[in-house]
């Protein structure tokens, strides 16, 4: 995996570290809540060889699997 390919994928480097950090936690908030059963965090969408988090992230961007949302700013007062 390339990085490029990931940053292709969301369109700058400031926005793919904010969509990989945030999907990082949601698959490692998946992985201490396995026994729960909470069903609030989303598994991981690859099978990966790697097991951290942010490693997972990225591959799932690099596949297309994970997208930015764009958020309009609000309104300033």
């Amino acid at each position: 995996m390339k990085i490029e390919n990931v940053i292709d994928n969301i369109g700058n480097r400031f926005a793919t570290v904010v969509v990989a950090a945030r999907r990082a936690r949601q698959i490692n908030s998946y992985f201490i809540g396995l026994g729960s059963h909470e069903g609030k965090n989303i598994p991981p969408q690859i099978n990966s060889l790697s097991r951290k988090p942010l490693t997972i992230a990225m591959e799932e961007i690099a596949q297309g699997l994970v997208e930015a949302q764009h958020q309009e700013p609000p309104p300033a007062i």
